[in-house]
């Protein structure tokens, strides 16, 4: 990840879980937004992506929130109650929530902090390899096009479209998938 910075946004009804973990993370390390509404957070987080999230779950009930927006791009922390960790925890694990118990220990909260933004980092990863190969599929599909249109109007074979189109995009200095687009259109 290239940013300097790391959006957090933390909801929660308890005035003094804000205040604490208000405290842990600072600028300029952390962009911290908070609220006490999860109206406000799911609204919030429908208009910007944030790294990570962080949910009070109340007590320990409230994981609609968090099993909401877990198919985001941001990593999830859920707070729950030391006496419902176990439960909520199976429970959200297969959404990739995170749980943390409260009341937590500062240094406690420090690595679990330190385990989102490594899974961010993980998450931002995975998802920049997503789209390079969801263009890449996308270019070998409109290749292909090129390559039935080529065989179907010009009755070439397929060696003989695909060399077709190596050569003439090398010839005119053309990426393939321009050329390709160009065919489409001529015979579309």
């Amino acid at each position: 990840m290239e940013a300097d910075s790391h959006s957090v946004l933390l909801v929660s009804h308890d005035n003094k879980i804000i205040n604490q973990i208000s405290s842990f993370l600072i600028a300029p390390l952390f962009e911290l937004t908070t609220t006490t509404d999860f109206n406000e957070a799911r609204r919030l987080a429908t208009e910007r992506t944030y790294n990570i999230i962080i949910a009070d779950s109340g007590d320990g009930y409230d994981t609609d929130f968090a099993i909401n927006i877990a198919d985001s791009y941001s990593t999830i922390l859920l707070l729950v109650p030391n006496e419902h960790f176990d439960e909520i925890s199976y429970r959200v694990e297969g959404y990739g929530i995170l749980t943390i118990t409260k009341p937590f220990e500062p240094f406690y909260f420090y690595n679990i902090m330190k385990i989102a933004i490594a899974v961010q980092y993980k998450v931002q990863i995975l998802s920049s390899q997503t789209t390079k190969l969801k263009v890449k599929m996308e270019e070998i599909k409109l290749v292909n096009r090129a390559k039935m249109l080529l065989m179907s109007n010009l009755k070439m074979t397929e060696p003989e479209a695909h060399r077709y189109l190596e050569k003439e995009a090398m010839d005119r200095g053309l990426k393939r998938i321009v050329l390709a687009e160009e065919i489409i259109r001529t015979y579309e």
